[in-house]
């Protein structure tokens, strides 16, 4: 086993049970590899860009109340900030509410946001720590019981003390295509939205879109592509106020760091700057 199939493992890519498998052979026995794991998940932790416990940020589990009932969420923002700021919604991948969107999350409150991540799978127990097993969960979801969360996340967010009503999304692969539907069913609610190569909506939906987007597409993603000519076509149609970056040679999900098969650095960071630079210009 070597350091790759580690961050495999704590992304996801990586099935739990085989990832054991292989850490019982090496350490000798199954009971040395659960003994070994907590350390090599501490050590994954502790690597995230913005540490849980960083002082220049408060962060919070708490809840608010959607469709579905009670949905649980991860709340963070720049701690001693005393006035209102912007608003972002943190909308995560398929692997449901994890480490990383937690790390996103607090780097969005860096920039000088109340990030909010609600957890998509609240109605089924909330994210487990197995992600094949929320691959699994995800698929179980009732599409429009979800959008409605996440649009009730927003009004949440848009009433929240810290706020000053200005509230943006921003998803990931799943929850790209989830910010594209956010931007459908919020209506003024939402002024901005940036889907990561997400799934677009059907063209009859896009001119409820009164949101301005920006919508980052991988080079390297023929299925999720296929959907940008007609895309672009409603949102002309509707004068919808866009900006679309394609990154060449970049793979589905290339923001994602904790995998190394598809994260590119360099789109990454462009697509991050991009999107700060966006929220700055739309929310504040």
């Amino acid at each position: 086993m070597d350091r790759k199939e580690i961050v495999l493992y704590g992304d996801g890519a990586l099935d739990r049970r085989e990832f054991l498998k292989k850490l019982a052979y090496l350490s000798g026995g199954t009971a040395a590899a659960f003994a070994v794991l907590p350390m090599l998940e501490k050590n994954r932790a502790e690597a995230q860009i913005i540490p849980k416990a960083d002082p220049r940020i408060v962060a919070e589990h708490t809840e608010f109340t959607g469709a579905t009932g009670k949905v649980r969420a991860y709340l963070a923002k720049p701690k001693g900030e005393d006035g209102k700021l912007p608003g972002v919604v943190v909308i995560h991948e398929n692997r449901g509410l994890n480490a990383h969107i937690e790390d996103v999350t607090r780097r969005v409150a860096l920039e000088g946001y109340v990030a909010f991540a609600p957890d998509a799978l609240s109605p089924v127990g909330g994210t487990p720590d197995d992600p094949d097993k929320a691959r699994s969960l995800i698929e179980q979801l009732d599409g429009a019981s979800t959008v409605q969360n996440f649009t009730a996340a927003i009004e949440y967010l848009k009433t929240h003390p810290s706020s000053t009503g200005r509230v943006g999304v921003v998803g990931f692969c799943w929850g790209g295509a989830m910010a594209n539907q956010v931007a459908v069913h919020a209506g003024e609610n939402l002024a901005a939205a940036v889907p990561y190569y997400g799934r677009q909506p059907a063209s009859e939906e896009v001119p409820k879109i009164k949101a301005s987007l920006l919508l980052h597409y991988a080079g390297i993603d023929e299925r999720i592509n296929s959907g940008i000519p007609a895309y672009e076509d409603a949102l002309k149609a509707a004068s919808v106020d866009y900006k679309i970056f394609i990154y060449e040679g970049a793979l589905h999900a290339f923001n994602n760091d904790m995998n190394p098969e598809r994260y590119n650095r360099e789109a990454a960071q462009l697509a991050w700057q991009r999107t700060i630079s966006f929220f700055e210009e739309k929310l504040k």
